[in-house]
């Protein structure tokens, strides 16, 4: 079977990775708080404070207000897209399967895009209200329009069917897509390039704010998301086997669905179209550690993490003192790597 030679990886293997996974994100962060084009550096603010000398205003802002709320906004969408992933692989018992199957990233997208083209149609107090918030507010209310119409369009009589949540997936993508071709026909250039820059991905937007909002929606489906493990587990011998062996299939189904839209919406709604990554982490870490959820998620969430925040770290040293879009910087690393899982995969008669 293909799982057989993930299950023989050596454990000596798997028992090291979670700490090289920690020691990765540590390292990376710490590079994405002392590299930047501003040259404030991390230790010298360090040696102000113990020398009880003041931080001037400039560090204070770099570090503070710029590198730590982007690093956090970082961290917080690379494991939020590395683990909607590994649950979405996990629900449909398909290795190559990411967040935007079932078209939750497609629906966010078109929330994004309606309101960059159609926001000057708001009343002026509303607009006002949510101000530079109003996008990524969009985007997740998209997320989650499209979540419960496809939902609701896969169950029947209590039951969900997995084949259904996926066609149903891939017609909603296509409507969203031609929606939002429409919305862009539409727009002026500026809104045009607005909406290139969004649609490439970029944590150049993060802010305290954003993520108070964020953490609401994120860190409740990360924390969920390692309870649906055994489920998942027992998934993988199918719907029947589960359901033998104890697991409700229906309530597993349903929080997998929830736990992916509140995790993929959210990270589109913050950062924009940022891929590869809930597809290529899961499936790297299924052939370094195997397939057992209970090790996979808690895995996927650090390593999407410190991926994301090397990536931004890359997007903005590359053309410094500009920034690259942080998506095709995932795209350029993501790609690679997954034709060579393809290989990898193919040479074990698996593909």
């Amino acid at each position: 079977m293909a799982s057989l030679d993930l299950m023989a990886r050596p454990e000596r293997m798997r028992g090291g990775l979670r700490p090289a996974l920690i020691a990765l994100l540590m390292l990376a962060s710490i590079l994405s708080v002392t590299t930047g084009a501003a040259g404030v550096s991390l230790a010298h603010v360090t040696a102000d404070w113990i020398t009880g000398k003041e931080i001037g205003l400039r560090e204070r802002v770099v570090l503070f207000d710029i590198r730590l709320p982007r690093l956090a906004m970082a961290v917080m969408v690379g494991a939020a897209l590395a683990v909607a992933g590994a649950v979405m692989q996990g629900l449909f018992r398909n290795p190559l399967a990411d967040p935007g199957i079932v078209g939750v990233g497609a629906g966010a997208g078109l929330g994004a895009v309606a309101s960059i083209v159609l926001g000057g149609m708001l009343p002026g107090a509303l607009a006002a209200t949510l101000g530079p918030h109003l996008v990524p507010v969009a985007a997740f209310l998209g997320a989650w329009a499209a979540t419960l119409l496809l939902y609701r369009v896969a169950s029947r009589a209590g039951r969900t069917s997995v084949a259904t949540l996926l066609l149903a997936g891939i017609a909603m993508a296509a409507m969203a897509g031609a929606l939002t071709g429409v919305l862009t026909y539409l727009a002026d250039d500026q809104q045009l390039r607005d909406l290139t820059f969004w649609g490439m991905g970029s944590l150049a937007g993060a802010s305290w704010s954003k993520l108070a909002v964020a953490t609401g929606l994120i860190v409740p489906a990360l924390i969920l998301a390692p309870q649906l493990a055994r489920g998942l587990n027992a998934l993988a011998l199918g719907e029947a086997a589960a359901a033998h062996m104890g697991t409700d299939v229906e309530r597993l189904k349903r929080h997998c669905v929830l736990a992916v839209a509140a995790l993929a919406g959210a990270s589109v709604a913050l950062a924009g179209g940022i891929g590869f990554v809930g597809i290529v982490v899961p499936h790297l870490l299924r052939l370094i550690a195997g397939p057992d959820h209970r090790r996979l998620l808690v895995d996927s969430a650090l390593l999407g993490a410190a991926l994301l925040v090397l990536a931004d770290l890359i997007a903005r040293l590359i053309v410094s003192p500009a920034e690259m879009p942080i998506g095709i910087v995932t795209a350029i690393l993501g790609a690679p790597v997954f034709l060579w899982i393809l290989l990898q995969r193919r040479s074990f008669g698996s593909l």
